[in-house]
Protein backbone atom coordinates (compact mmCIF):
# COMPACT_ATOMS: atom_id res chain seq x y z
CA UNK A 1 0.00 0.00 0.00
CA UNK A 2 1.19 3.61 -0.76
CA UNK A 3 2.19 5.74 2.29
CA UNK A 4 2.75 8.90 0.07
CA UNK A 5 1.09 10.80 -2.74
CA UNK A 6 4.15 10.61 -4.30
CA UNK A 7 4.41 6.55 -4.43
CA UNK A 8 2.08 6.67 -7.59
CA UNK A 9 2.05 8.14 -10.96
CA UNK A 10 -0.55 6.31 -13.21
CA UNK A 11 -3.15 6.36 -10.89
CA UNK A 12 -7.28 4.38 -12.03
CA UNK A 13 -10.05 5.64 -10.52
CA UNK A 14 -13.30 3.89 -10.40
CA UNK A 15 -16.14 5.67 -10.64
CA UNK A 16 -14.35 8.87 -11.72
CA UNK A 17 -17.60 10.61 -12.56
CA UNK A 18 -18.08 11.24 -8.56
CA UNK A 19 -17.98 15.08 -7.47
CA UNK A 20 -15.62 13.57 -4.97
CA UNK A 21 -13.63 11.45 -7.32
CA UNK A 22 -13.51 13.59 -10.10
CA UNK A 23 -12.10 16.20 -8.14
CA UNK A 24 -9.13 14.34 -6.69
CA UNK A 25 -8.57 12.97 -9.82
CA UNK A 26 -8.11 16.72 -10.96
CA UNK A 27 -5.97 17.69 -8.78
CA UNK A 28 -3.78 14.42 -9.20
CA UNK A 29 -3.42 15.27 -12.94
CA UNK A 30 -2.98 19.37 -12.39
CA UNK A 31 0.29 18.10 -9.93
CA UNK A 32 1.44 15.63 -12.81
CA UNK A 33 -0.12 12.39 -12.29
CA UNK A 34 -1.18 10.55 -15.65
CA UNK A 35 -4.52 9.41 -14.43
CA UNK A 36 -7.49 7.01 -15.95
CA UNK A 37 -10.87 6.16 -14.82
CA UNK A 38 -13.91 4.58 -15.44
CA UNK A 39 -17.02 5.06 -14.30
CA UNK A 40 -20.84 3.16 -14.75
CA UNK A 41 -22.50 6.45 -16.49
CA UNK A 42 -19.77 6.22 -19.30
CA UNK A 43 -21.44 3.95 -22.79
CA UNK A 44 -19.54 4.05 -25.75
CA UNK A 45 -20.91 6.56 -28.12
CA UNK A 46 -23.25 7.99 -25.24
CA UNK A 47 -22.56 11.72 -24.47
CA UNK A 48 -21.28 12.08 -20.82
CA UNK A 49 -20.53 15.90 -19.71
CA UNK A 50 -18.29 15.13 -16.65
CA UNK A 51 -16.20 12.57 -19.18
CA UNK A 52 -16.30 15.87 -21.79
CA UNK A 53 -14.47 17.83 -19.12
CA UNK A 54 -12.29 14.88 -17.41
CA UNK A 55 -10.73 14.68 -21.01
CA UNK A 56 -10.06 18.11 -21.60
CA UNK A 57 -8.07 17.60 -18.45
CA UNK A 58 -5.88 15.17 -20.14
CA UNK A 59 -7.74 12.38 -18.30
CA UNK A 60 -8.62 9.41 -19.93
CA UNK A 61 -12.07 7.79 -19.33
CA UNK A 62 -13.39 4.66 -19.92
CA UNK A 63 -16.69 2.55 -19.88
CA UNK A 64 -16.70 0.69 -16.81
CA UNK A 65 -15.33 -3.07 -18.40
CA UNK A 66 -11.74 -3.40 -16.99
CA UNK A 67 -10.19 -2.13 -20.41
CA UNK A 68 -8.77 1.00 -18.64
CA UNK A 69 -6.40 -0.65 -16.24
CA UNK A 70 -3.07 -1.66 -18.05
CA UNK A 71 -0.15 -2.96 -15.99
CA UNK A 72 1.41 0.17 -16.15
CA UNK A 73 -1.41 1.58 -13.54
CA UNK A 74 0.21 1.68 -10.21
CA UNK A 75 -3.14 2.47 -7.91
CA UNK A 76 -6.53 1.90 -8.28
CA UNK A 77 -9.18 4.17 -5.89
CA UNK A 78 -12.78 3.17 -4.92
CA UNK A 79 -15.38 4.83 -3.65
CA UNK A 80 -17.89 3.48 -0.62
CA UNK A 81 -19.91 2.63 -3.87
CA UNK A 82 -17.95 0.45 -5.72
CA UNK A 83 -18.27 -3.25 -5.01
CA UNK A 84 -15.90 -5.91 -5.22
CA UNK A 85 -17.70 -6.99 -8.48
CA UNK A 86 -16.91 -4.28 -10.47
CA UNK A 87 -14.68 -5.64 -13.32
CA UNK A 88 -12.22 -3.53 -12.54
CA UNK A 89 -11.58 -4.31 -8.90
CA UNK A 90 -11.22 -7.70 -10.04
CA UNK A 91 -8.43 -7.07 -12.63
CA UNK A 92 -6.71 -4.91 -9.91
CA UNK A 93 -6.73 -8.09 -7.56
CA UNK A 94 -5.74 -10.25 -10.67
CA UNK A 95 -2.42 -7.81 -11.44
CA UNK A 96 -1.54 -7.01 -7.58
CA UNK A 97 -2.37 -3.27 -7.83
CA UNK A 98 -2.89 -1.77 -4.89
CA UNK A 99 -6.15 -0.54 -4.02
CA UNK A 100 -7.12 2.66 -2.17
CA UNK A 101 -10.78 4.35 -0.55
CA UNK A 102 -10.68 7.34 -1.85
CA UNK A 103 -10.69 8.99 2.09
CA UNK A 104 -7.63 7.19 2.06
CA UNK A 105 -5.87 9.16 -0.88
CA UNK A 106 -7.27 12.46 0.16
CA UNK A 107 -6.16 12.25 3.60
CA UNK A 108 -2.25 11.47 1.65
CA UNK A 109 -3.04 14.47 -0.55
CA UNK A 110 -3.90 16.78 2.37
CA UNK A 111 -1.06 15.36 4.41
CA UNK A 112 1.32 16.40 1.57
CA UNK A 113 0.26 20.23 1.62
CA UNK A 114 -0.91 22.92 4.45
CA UNK A 115 -4.52 21.96 4.66
CA UNK A 116 -7.47 23.70 5.93
CA UNK A 117 -10.43 21.16 6.53
CA UNK A 118 -14.43 21.73 6.63
CA UNK A 119 -16.05 19.88 8.62
CA UNK A 120 -19.97 19.69 10.17
CA UNK A 121 -23.29 18.78 9.04
CA UNK A 122 -24.06 20.96 6.96
CA UNK A 123 -22.36 24.08 4.73
CA UNK A 124 -18.97 22.46 4.13
CA UNK A 125 -19.03 22.99 0.48
CA UNK A 126 -20.38 26.52 0.51
CA UNK A 127 -17.39 27.21 3.13
CA UNK A 128 -15.05 25.91 1.23
CA UNK A 129 -15.22 27.59 -1.65
CA UNK A 130 -16.17 30.96 -0.08
CA UNK A 131 -12.85 30.41 1.64
CA UNK A 132 -11.42 29.61 -1.48
CA UNK A 133 -12.57 32.87 -3.16
CA UNK A 134 -11.31 34.65 -0.51
CA UNK A 135 -7.83 32.94 -0.33
CA UNK A 136 -7.39 33.54 -3.94
CA UNK A 137 -8.50 37.21 -3.28
CA UNK A 138 -5.61 37.56 -0.70
CA UNK A 139 -3.23 36.27 -3.83
CA UNK A 140 -2.16 33.09 -1.98
CA UNK A 141 -2.47 30.94 -4.82
CA UNK A 142 -5.03 28.08 -2.98
CA UNK A 143 -5.66 24.31 -4.19
CA UNK A 144 -8.86 23.07 -3.54
CA UNK A 145 -10.82 20.10 -3.29
CA UNK A 146 -14.52 20.28 -2.85
CA UNK A 147 -17.77 17.90 -3.27
CA UNK A 148 -19.30 20.64 -5.59
CA UNK A 149 -18.29 22.71 -8.36
CA UNK A 150 -17.47 26.29 -8.11
CA UNK A 151 -19.41 28.57 -10.38
CA UNK A 152 -15.88 30.64 -11.15
CA UNK A 153 -14.26 27.94 -11.90
CA UNK A 154 -16.86 26.17 -14.34
CA UNK A 155 -16.69 29.32 -16.28
CA UNK A 156 -13.62 27.97 -17.45
CA UNK A 157 -15.39 25.09 -18.58
CA UNK A 158 -14.01 22.36 -16.25
CA UNK A 159 -15.94 20.61 -13.49
CA UNK A 160 -15.54 23.02 -11.04
CA UNK A 161 -14.70 21.02 -7.58
CA UNK A 162 -11.16 21.21 -8.11
CA UNK A 163 -8.29 23.54 -8.90
CA UNK A 164 -4.58 23.72 -8.51
CA UNK A 165 -2.80 26.57 -7.15
CA UNK A 166 0.45 27.40 -6.93
CA UNK A 167 -0.01 28.44 -3.18
CA UNK A 168 1.06 26.23 -0.01
CA UNK A 169 -2.14 26.51 1.27
CA UNK A 170 -5.11 23.53 0.21
CA UNK A 171 -8.41 23.54 1.00
CA UNK A 172 -10.61 20.37 1.38
CA UNK A 173 -14.30 19.99 2.32
CA UNK A 174 -14.30 16.72 4.82
CA UNK A 175 -16.92 14.32 4.70
CA UNK A 176 -18.03 12.64 8.25
CA UNK A 177 -20.89 10.74 6.57
CA UNK A 178 -18.29 8.04 6.22
CA UNK A 179 -16.12 8.64 8.97
CA UNK A 180 -13.61 9.87 6.76
CA UNK A 181 -12.84 12.82 8.80
CA UNK A 182 -10.99 11.52 11.23
CA UNK A 183 -8.01 10.52 8.67
CA UNK A 184 -7.47 14.20 7.94
CA UNK A 185 -4.55 16.08 9.90
CA UNK A 186 -4.83 19.40 8.89
CA UNK A 187 -3.20 22.63 10.11
CA UNK A 188 -6.04 24.02 10.45
CA UNK A 189 -9.61 22.59 11.46
CA UNK A 190 -13.03 23.81 11.16
CA UNK A 191 -16.54 22.79 12.76
CA UNK A 192 -19.62 24.20 10.90
CA UNK A 193 -22.15 22.40 13.04
CA UNK A 194 -23.49 18.73 14.51
CA UNK A 195 -27.08 17.72 13.17
CA UNK A 196 -28.31 14.23 13.09
CA UNK A 197 -27.35 13.23 9.22
CA UNK A 198 -26.30 10.02 8.46
CA UNK A 199 -25.52 9.47 12.16
CA UNK A 200 -26.28 9.26 15.06
CA UNK A 201 -25.32 12.41 17.30
CA UNK A 202 -23.44 10.28 19.70
CA UNK A 203 -21.10 8.75 16.92
CA UNK A 204 -20.72 12.23 15.50
CA UNK A 205 -19.34 13.32 18.43
CA UNK A 206 -16.72 10.73 18.50
CA UNK A 207 -16.06 11.44 15.45
CA UNK A 208 -15.61 15.10 15.70
CA UNK A 209 -13.65 14.62 19.05
CA UNK A 210 -10.91 12.84 17.00
CA UNK A 211 -11.26 15.59 14.52
CA UNK A 212 -10.15 18.31 16.75
CA UNK A 213 -7.44 16.09 18.11
CA UNK A 214 -5.95 15.88 14.50
CA UNK A 215 -5.96 19.58 13.97
CA UNK A 216 -3.23 22.05 14.90
CA UNK A 217 -5.58 24.38 15.12
CA UNK A 218 -9.64 24.44 15.67
CA UNK A 219 -11.95 26.81 15.06
CA UNK A 220 -15.83 26.43 15.85
CA UNK A 221 -19.17 27.71 15.40
CA UNK A 222 -20.03 28.79 18.88
CA UNK A 223 -23.66 29.60 18.11
CA UNK A 224 -23.87 25.85 17.39
CA UNK A 225 -24.44 24.22 21.37
CA UNK A 226 -22.63 20.76 19.94
CA UNK A 227 -19.79 22.51 18.32
CA UNK A 228 -19.46 25.17 20.80
CA UNK A 229 -18.08 22.46 23.10
CA UNK A 230 -15.45 21.33 20.88
CA UNK A 231 -13.73 24.98 21.37
CA UNK A 232 -9.73 25.03 21.21
CA UNK A 233 -9.69 28.73 21.69
CA UNK A 234 -12.62 31.24 22.13
CA UNK A 235 -10.13 33.63 20.59
CA UNK A 236 -10.44 31.58 16.81
CA UNK A 237 -14.08 30.73 17.49
CA UNK A 238 -17.02 32.50 15.63
CA UNK A 239 -20.48 33.04 16.41
CA UNK A 240 -23.77 35.36 15.44
CA UNK A 241 -26.17 34.97 18.30
CA UNK A 242 -24.37 37.27 20.77
CA UNK A 243 -22.43 34.25 22.02
CA UNK A 244 -18.64 35.65 23.14
CA UNK A 245 -16.26 34.59 19.92
CA UNK A 246 -13.32 36.17 18.41
CA UNK A 247 -15.37 36.82 15.33
CA UNK A 248 -19.10 38.04 16.27
CA UNK A 249 -21.50 38.48 13.48
CA UNK A 250 -24.29 41.28 13.54
CA UNK A 251 -27.03 42.97 11.63
CA UNK A 252 -28.11 40.25 9.55
CA UNK A 253 -30.28 41.33 6.76
CA UNK A 254 -32.06 39.87 3.55
CA UNK A 255 -33.46 41.76 0.81
CA UNK A 256 -34.76 39.61 -2.27
CA UNK A 257 -31.57 36.99 -2.98
CA UNK A 258 -29.10 39.64 -1.30
CA UNK A 259 -27.56 39.12 2.01
CA UNK A 260 -25.72 42.00 4.54
CA UNK A 261 -24.11 42.10 7.73
CA UNK A 262 -21.32 43.24 9.98
CA UNK A 263 -18.48 40.88 11.08
CA UNK A 264 -16.29 42.72 13.95
CA UNK A 265 -17.75 46.10 12.71
CA UNK A 266 -16.71 45.32 8.72
CA UNK A 267 -19.50 45.06 6.30
CA UNK A 268 -20.45 42.35 3.89
CA UNK A 269 -22.52 41.81 1.24
CA UNK A 270 -23.09 38.35 -0.97
CA UNK A 271 -25.56 37.77 -3.85
CA UNK A 272 -26.58 35.19 -2.07
CA UNK A 273 -30.09 33.80 0.51
CA UNK A 274 -30.38 32.76 3.75
CA UNK A 275 -29.31 33.11 7.24
CA UNK A 276 -27.09 29.51 6.97
CA UNK A 277 -25.36 31.32 4.00
CA UNK A 278 -24.38 34.23 6.54
CA UNK A 279 -22.96 31.93 8.90
CA UNK A 280 -21.10 30.31 6.40
CA UNK A 281 -19.25 33.04 5.20
CA UNK A 282 -18.61 34.11 8.86
CA UNK A 283 -16.70 30.79 8.77
CA UNK A 284 -14.81 31.60 5.80
CA UNK A 285 -13.92 34.91 7.29
CA UNK A 286 -12.52 33.33 10.63
CA UNK A 287 -10.98 30.66 9.15
CA UNK A 288 -9.21 33.40 6.58
CA UNK A 289 -7.73 35.46 9.75
CA UNK A 290 -6.18 32.37 11.07
CA UNK A 291 -3.44 32.05 8.38
CA UNK A 292 -3.35 35.87 8.29
CA UNK A 293 -6.10 37.49 6.35
CA UNK A 294 -8.00 40.65 7.28
CA UNK A 295 -11.57 41.05 7.57
CA UNK A 296 -11.35 43.76 4.71
CA UNK A 297 -9.52 41.32 2.20
CA UNK A 298 -12.52 38.72 2.96
CA UNK A 299 -15.05 41.53 2.46
CA UNK A 300 -13.98 42.45 -0.98
CA UNK A 301 -13.49 38.71 -2.31
CA UNK A 302 -17.19 37.60 -0.47
CA UNK A 303 -18.59 40.78 -2.68
CA UNK A 304 -18.20 38.98 -5.76
CA UNK A 305 -19.01 35.27 -4.66
CA UNK A 306 -20.52 33.56 -7.76
CA UNK A 307 -21.95 30.54 -5.30
CA UNK A 308 -21.51 26.46 -6.27
CA UNK A 309 -23.62 24.21 -8.59
CA UNK A 310 -27.13 23.33 -6.96
CA UNK A 311 -26.76 25.59 -3.28
CA UNK A 312 -29.72 27.78 -3.53
CA UNK A 313 -29.28 28.30 -7.60
CA UNK A 314 -31.14 30.70 -9.01
CA UNK A 315 -32.23 29.39 -12.45
CA UNK A 316 -34.40 32.44 -13.18
CA UNK A 317 -37.97 34.14 -13.27
CA UNK A 318 -40.93 33.71 -15.37
CA UNK A 319 -44.20 34.76 -14.78
CA UNK A 320 -43.40 35.92 -11.71
CA UNK A 321 -41.95 32.47 -10.40
CA UNK A 322 -38.75 32.18 -9.65
CA UNK A 323 -36.82 28.81 -9.71
CA UNK A 324 -34.43 27.63 -7.80
CA UNK A 325 -32.36 24.67 -7.54
CA UNK A 326 -30.59 22.95 -4.21
CA UNK A 327 -28.90 20.26 -2.80
CA UNK A 328 -30.37 20.02 -0.01
CA UNK A 329 -30.96 16.33 1.55
CA UNK A 330 -31.29 16.21 5.07
CA UNK A 331 -33.82 17.40 7.80
CA UNK A 332 -31.91 21.06 8.75
CA UNK A 333 -30.51 21.52 5.15
CA UNK A 334 -33.89 21.10 3.64
CA UNK A 335 -35.45 23.58 6.60
CA UNK A 336 -32.69 26.14 5.88
CA UNK A 337 -33.45 26.09 2.21
CA UNK A 338 -36.84 26.52 2.46
CA UNK A 339 -36.29 29.31 5.16
CA UNK A 340 -34.44 31.35 3.18
CA UNK A 341 -36.81 31.58 0.16
CA UNK A 342 -38.95 33.17 2.69
CA UNK A 343 -37.79 36.57 1.97
CA UNK A 344 -38.22 36.14 -1.48
CA UNK A 345 -41.77 35.78 -1.76
CA UNK A 346 -45.00 35.51 0.16
CA UNK A 347 -45.39 32.06 -1.05
CA UNK A 348 -42.67 29.17 -1.32
CA UNK A 349 -43.78 25.69 -3.23
CA UNK A 350 -40.64 23.55 -1.94
CA UNK A 351 -40.44 19.72 -4.02
CA UNK A 352 -38.03 16.85 -2.46
CA UNK A 353 -36.93 13.43 -3.41
CA UNK A 354 -35.16 11.96 -0.66
CA UNK A 355 -32.05 9.95 -1.74
CA UNK A 356 -31.86 6.25 -0.08
CA UNK A 357 -34.32 4.51 1.53
CA UNK A 358 -32.03 4.14 4.85
CA UNK A 359 -31.32 7.89 5.34
CA UNK A 360 -35.35 8.21 4.78
CA UNK A 361 -36.18 5.30 7.02
CA UNK A 362 -33.93 6.88 9.71
CA UNK A 363 -34.57 10.38 9.40
CA UNK A 364 -38.18 10.20 8.86
CA UNK A 365 -39.30 12.11 11.79
CA UNK A 366 -36.54 14.81 11.60
CA UNK A 367 -37.59 15.19 8.17
CA UNK A 368 -41.36 15.85 9.65
CA UNK A 369 -40.54 17.74 12.34
CA UNK A 370 -37.95 20.27 10.61
CA UNK A 371 -40.10 20.89 6.98
CA UNK A 372 -43.14 20.80 9.11
CA UNK A 373 -41.92 23.64 11.58
CA UNK A 374 -40.21 26.07 8.96
CA UNK A 375 -43.46 26.15 7.01
CA UNK A 376 -45.74 29.12 6.30
CA UNK A 377 -49.70 28.70 6.38
CA UNK A 378 -49.09 29.74 2.53
CA UNK A 379 -46.19 27.77 1.79
CA UNK A 380 -46.20 24.02 0.19
CA UNK A 381 -44.54 20.57 0.40
CA UNK A 382 -44.33 18.30 -2.61
CA UNK A 383 -42.16 15.06 -3.32
CA UNK A 384 -41.42 12.22 -5.66
CA UNK A 385 -40.41 8.91 -4.73
CA UNK A 386 -37.16 8.50 -2.86
CA UNK A 387 -34.07 7.48 -5.20
CA UNK A 388 -32.74 4.23 -5.71
CA UNK A 389 -28.84 4.12 -6.61
CA UNK A 390 -29.32 0.34 -7.21
CA UNK A 391 -28.29 -2.41 -4.89
CA UNK A 392 -29.63 -4.40 -1.85
CA UNK A 393 -31.46 -1.65 -0.12
CA UNK A 394 -35.12 -2.63 1.15
CA UNK A 395 -38.27 -0.80 0.15
CA UNK A 396 -40.15 -0.58 2.78
CA UNK A 397 -40.79 3.19 3.34
CA UNK A 398 -42.24 5.74 0.42
CA UNK A 399 -41.51 9.51 0.45
CA UNK A 400 -45.78 8.98 0.29
CA UNK A 401 -45.26 8.14 4.04
CA UNK A 402 -43.51 11.53 5.31
CA UNK A 403 -46.14 13.81 3.32
CA UNK A 404 -48.98 11.79 4.93
CA UNK A 405 -46.81 12.39 8.08
CA UNK A 406 -46.70 16.29 7.38
CA UNK A 407 -50.70 15.79 6.14
CA UNK A 408 -51.37 14.75 10.04
CA UNK A 409 -50.12 17.47 10.91
CA UNK A 410 -52.06 19.78 9.32
CA UNK A 411 -49.22 21.37 6.77
CA UNK A 412 -50.25 21.48 2.94
CA UNK A 413 -48.16 18.57 1.58
CA UNK A 414 -48.55 16.31 -1.61
CA UNK A 415 -46.65 13.31 -3.44
CA UNK A 416 -46.28 13.41 -6.93
CA UNK A 417 -44.25 9.74 -7.15
CA UNK A 418 -43.38 10.54 -10.91
CA UNK A 419 -40.98 13.42 -10.34
CA UNK A 420 -42.05 14.09 -14.69
CA UNK A 421 -45.55 14.39 -13.61
CA UNK A 422 -44.47 17.19 -11.16
CA UNK A 423 -45.21 20.31 -13.42
CA UNK A 424 -48.40 19.59 -14.75
CA UNK A 425 -49.90 18.79 -11.08
CA UNK A 426 -48.01 22.01 -9.38
CA UNK A 427 -48.93 24.50 -11.94
CA UNK A 428 -52.53 25.59 -10.44
CA UNK A 429 -50.49 26.04 -7.38
CA UNK A 430 -48.14 28.68 -8.49
CA UNK A 431 -48.95 32.37 -8.38
CA UNK A 432 -47.39 35.51 -10.05
CA UNK A 433 -45.03 36.38 -6.94
CA UNK A 434 -43.75 32.61 -5.84
CA UNK A 435 -40.78 30.42 -5.64
CA UNK A 436 -40.92 26.80 -6.95
CA UNK A 437 -37.91 25.71 -5.01
CA UNK A 438 -36.45 21.64 -6.05
CA UNK A 439 -34.33 19.65 -3.44
CA UNK A 440 -32.46 16.85 -3.39
CA UNK A 441 -29.38 15.23 -3.77
CA UNK A 442 -27.13 11.73 -4.87
CA UNK A 443 -29.15 11.46 -8.17
CA UNK A 444 -27.34 12.84 -11.11
CA UNK A 445 -29.78 13.62 -12.62
CA UNK A 446 -31.28 16.35 -10.72
CA UNK A 447 -29.39 19.14 -12.54
CA UNK A 448 -31.21 18.07 -15.48
CA UNK A 449 -34.61 17.96 -14.05
CA UNK A 450 -34.33 21.52 -12.88
CA UNK A 451 -33.26 22.70 -16.31
CA UNK A 452 -36.22 21.04 -17.81
CA UNK A 453 -38.17 21.95 -15.13
CA UNK A 454 -37.19 25.61 -16.24
CA UNK A 455 -37.66 25.39 -19.89
CA UNK A 456 -41.13 23.96 -19.43
CA UNK A 457 -41.94 26.48 -16.52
Amino acid sequence: MISSVNDCKQPFFIGIAGAGMSAIAQYLQGIGKKVRGSDRFFQAGLYNETQEKLEAEGIRCFVQDGSGITSSTDLVVVSTAVEDTVPEVQKAKELNIPIIKRSELLALIADSRKTIAIGGTSGKSTTTAMLFDILEQAGMGPSIISGAGLISIIREGKIGNAKCGDGEWLVIEADESDGSIVQYKPEVGLLLNIDKDHKEIEVLLDIFKVFKENSKTFVVNRSHPLAKDFSQSINNDFSWDGQEAGYIATGFLQVGLTISFKINDVSFGLNVVGRHNMENALAAAAIAAQVGVPLEVSSKALKNYEGIYRRNQVLGRKQGVWLIDDFAHNPVKCAAAISSCQPIAPKVIAWFQPHGYGPTRFLRNDFVHEIGKVLRPEDEIWMSEIFYAGGTAVKDISAADLINDLRAQDKPAYFVEDREELLGKIRPHLTDNCVLLLMGARDPSLEQFAKETWKKL
